[in-house]
């Protein structure tokens, strides 16, 4: 009996022989090939899938990214946004829905990329085939070995600077530009050695974003303050907010007109609020009815108009500001009533959580209120929040005060 090896060497020697139409056949097999595909754009993916195994030609017809881009439009993280954008386009389209369907089941393999003796608040970021993490005050990059599932243990670069524990940070046109307990705002450029760091707040900055060459940051201070990033007038305050509140969470908004604030709820009776960007002027404020200190902790722009935010209430939140800024479209409720740290969107279906126990971090359809999939990262002895979570097409990675823990559905 042939070994696994053996058949797949076989394949793949099938699959570099040209596969030329049958010349005896099906009359199907006769029709112009514009004619197969409109036909065939009407199977569903098992259809298409029992298709292929007929003969080498109908295989490879039958995996053209034509045939399968609707599938992948209606599937999980397939990496196709809402209005049908392609965001992988050198990935076949085929292969990611055959990845979205572990996505869908659950079905992932458990892994460990990073472990750190002393309990820390990790914060990260991915770009390309790098992942960026803070560890303490420091900012580490690494780069990905071609699995994605591990991390070449050497780091590429170290980043530091802030006297105190970065608490947030971003990428942002070949810069890293990070929040410190220390009330600093820090300046990295990611290929050369070039720091630049400076008081933003007299209490710790808690969150920052950077778009179109300007920093917003919010602090414990109740502030949240505009920065430019021209070298020439880095730390020169362009605006300062008083937000009556502690500032957990910030976003620009892809318009570059505006951003928002997720605040503790505390002295405050709504913690979003959107700010103009010129003026630093209140636009609006979201929701009402909040109860006191039902604070948000991630909030994030998925498009000019539509927001998602979670935090200390246990809810997700997903907001249209063309239909209303007073009620949410739709709304998740964590099951068991833990807070909610941090959230990462596909842009289309999918939607993920990081809750405050147990390192769970839970997967969501939007198409439906119930979680669809939960996953405790860590057992009661050792019980961590997700404190950021990040996600590919292939890959899910979760940031515990231990450890740094990978998700792959490519190989479950």
């Amino acid at each position: 009996m042939a070994t696994a090896a053996e058949e797949e060497a076989a394949a793949a020697a099938a699959a570099r022989e040209p596969a030329c139409r049958p010349a005896a056949g099906p009359a199907l097999l006769c029709l112009p090939e514009e004619l197969l595909l409109l036909i065939f754009s009407y199977l569903d993916m098992q259809a298409l899938g029992r298709l292929a195994q007929v003969c080498r030609w109908l295989r490879r017809f039958t995996s053209c990214d034509l045939l399968w881009r609707r599938i992948a439009r209606a599937s999980l993280n397939s990496g196709f946004t809402r209005l049908g954008t392609d965001l992988m386009a050198s990935v076949p389209v085929k292969e990611r829905v055959k990845v979205s369907q572990n996505w869908r089941l659950g079905r992932c393999r458990e892994g460990i990329l990073l472990k750190w003796r002393c309990s820390q608040m990790p914060w990260m970021q991915l770009e390309g085939d790098s992942l960026y993490i803070s560890q303490a005050n420091f900012i580490l990059a690494y780069q990905f070995r071609p699995d994605g599932a591990s991390l070449n243990r050497r780091p590429l670069g170290v980043f530091a600077g802030h006297d105190e524990d970065v608490c947030h940070f971003v990428l942002a046109n070949s810069h890293i530009i990070s929040a410190g307990g220390d009330g600093k705002i820090g300046i990295h450029k990611i290929h050369s050695t070039f720091t630049v760091k400076y008081s933003a707040h007299v209490q710790e900055v808690n969150c920052v974003d950077c778009k179109g060459g300007i920093i917003v940051s919010g602090s414990r201070d109740r502030t949240a303050k505009v920065w430019p990033l021209a070298s020439g007038r880095l730390g020169q305050c362009l605006h300062t907010i008083q937000t009556e509140d502690r500032v957990w969470s910030i976003a620009i908004s892809p318009l570059l007109s505006s951003f928002v604030t997720g605040t503790a709820c505390c002295g405050h009776f709504s913690p979003l609020r959107i700010w103009d960007l010129n003026s630093g002027q209140l636009m609006t404020h979201l929701g009402s009815d909040f109860p006191p200190g039902a604070g948000v902790l991630d909030v994030m722009y998925e498009s000019p108009s539509t927001l998602l935010s979670c935090g200390y209430d246990t809810y997700v939140r997903y907001w249209d500001l063309r239909a209303s800024a007073r009620k949410c479209v739709m709304e998740w409720e964590e099951p068991h009533d833990s807070t909610l740290y941090c959230l990462q969107t596909d842009g289309n279906h999918l939607l993920a959580t990081g809750s405050s126990y147990y390192g769970v971090v839970r997967l969501w359809d939007r198409r439906q209120r119930a979680c669809l999939h939960a996953f405790p990262l860590t057992s009661t002895p050792l019980s961590s929040p997700v404190y950021c979570l990040r996600f590919t097409t292939r890959h899910l990675y979760a940031a515990l005060s231990y450890n740094l823990r990978v998700l792959d559905f490519q190989n479950p």
